[in-house]
């Protein structure tokens, strides 16, 4: 009866090539004959889960070929059926020991053909819901077959452009494996870190969340191997102008665990991540995500504040700019007003008298020094400033005859 009712042909997509369906955008496309059909599949579900269910009957029916018709349903545009299957496909798989191989190996190939051939398919995040109840029920140690299917199914996964569709289904299913063995923490953080998104930018919270989460789990050990790597994608997602990126990324520092690890390996991340953090501290353009910068940078310092002053001195962090005071002769500063700087002309063509030239300059340099106080940065005409004072005398000498009749000369038609 099940068979007869349910098997058939899935209708034609709806939206088979344009955007991705969005559940909290776009409205679910609804199967007319759900009343019929819902009735058949909580039939079912009661039969499988009843005390008089005959296994060995039942395997005269539920084969193989039962199980891939099963399967094909899952395409189905409307979550209501799908939901049933889910549920339906897990009694069966907890019941028939002997279809579970195959029907693990039936969802693979429906992933890899979703993931290198059509990337669309409606039911990867419940057969991800499946695979994480079952990969929670897996013995250990862990069989190769499990991990191949991590290597080869899960971290492909994370490539495929509607991630957004299924990827908390996914993040669950490899924290489980890791939970199993922490042996694999450097495959999957390679793995992520061969897929990251360069110009996605809700894709890479989305990997910063899974990327938590995965911190969450393994132990100092296994941190260890992973530390650069991460904390190096880290640093570039905190400089993201983006600022969910970035703001994500900055939350780790909120997760007692995660800052747990880094004070105890704040030697190596430290000197990696600070940069970032001190860059972003001065030119990032959002306040939330300054704000969160310094908290990050107070608990560096709280780590350990004798490497938080090394990074700082070491030119990464604040630059100290000092200023000497040069004493010149009243002999020298005469020669330099006379030959240094030829005349300034004026918008008339008259050349400016030399004290409003040096009532001029004396007003400039209170503006430069000023503005030295506020920013810490020296004015270009301070630096040619004090620079000119020391050029030799000699070379000023014989420059000065050309230096005062430049001006004129220079804008003379005859030059133009």
């Amino acid at each position: 009866m099940f068979a007869v009712n349910l098997f058939r042909t899935i209708p034609p997509q709806v939206n088979p090539t344009g955007d991705a369906y969005d559940p909290e955008e776009d409205e679910p496309i609804l199967e007319l004959a759900w009343p019929h059909l819902q009735i058949v599949y909580e039939f079912f579900l009661r039969f499988l889960e009843s005390p008089d269910f005959d296994l060995h009957y039942a395997k005269r029916h539920i084969d193989q070929k039962f199980i891939l018709q099963l399967l094909e349903l899952f395409d189905t545009e409307d979550p209501r059926e799908r939901d049933f299957l889910k549920t339906t496909l897990h009694r069966i798989y907890g019941k028939f020991l002997n279809l579970r191989a195959f029907i693990r190996r039936s969802i693979n190939n429906i992933f890899f053909q979703f993931i290198y051939e059509t990337e669309r398919h409606n039911g990867i995040a419940e057969l991800l819901e499946i695979l994480g109840s079952i990969i929670n029920g897996f013995a250990l140690p862990l069989k190769e077959e499990h991990k191949n299917f991590l290597r080869r199914v899960l971290i492909p996964l994370h490539k495929v452009k509607s991630l957004a569709l299924y990827h908390p289904q996914l993040a669950y299913c490899v924290v489980q494996f890791l939970e199993k063995s922490q042996a694999l923490v450097p495959e999957v953080t390679q793995g992520l870190l061969r897929y990251w998104p360069k110009v996605n930018s809700p894709k890479e919270v989305m990997f910063l969340n899974e990327l938590e989460e995965i911190l969450d789990v393994i132990d100092n050990v296994e941190f260890q191997k992973v530390m650069v790597p991460l904390f190096t994608k880290l640093g570039q997602c905190v400089s993201s102008t983006h600022f969910q990126v970035a703001e994500r990324a900055l939350y780790f520092w909120n997760n007692e665990y995660i800052v747990t690890l880094m004070s105890e390996n704040v030697n190596v991340i430290m000197p990696i991540i600070f940069p970032t953090l001190y860059k972003a501290s001065k030119t990032h353009w959002n306040k939330t995500i300054l704000g969160l910068v310094h908290n990050a940078l107070k608990l560096c310092m709280d780590m350990n504040p004798e490497l938080f002053d090394n990074c700082v001195i070491s030119g990464t962090g604040v630059v100290t700019i000092t200023t000497t005071t040069t004493t010149c002769t009243e002999e020298e500063n005469q020669e330099f007003h006379d030959y240094s700087f030829p005349p300034r002309q004026s918008f008339d063509g008259e050349l400016e008298e030399e004290e409003e030239e040096e009532e001029y300059m004396s007003d400039e340099i209170t503006d430069v020094e000023h503005h030295e106080e506020q920013y810490d940065v020296l004015h270009p005409d301070m630096v040619y400033d004090e620079l000119s004072r020391h050029v030799s005398l000699e070379d000023v000498l014989n420059q000065a005859p050309s230096s005062v009749s430049s001006p004129v000369s220079a804008n003379s038609p005859s030059t133009q």
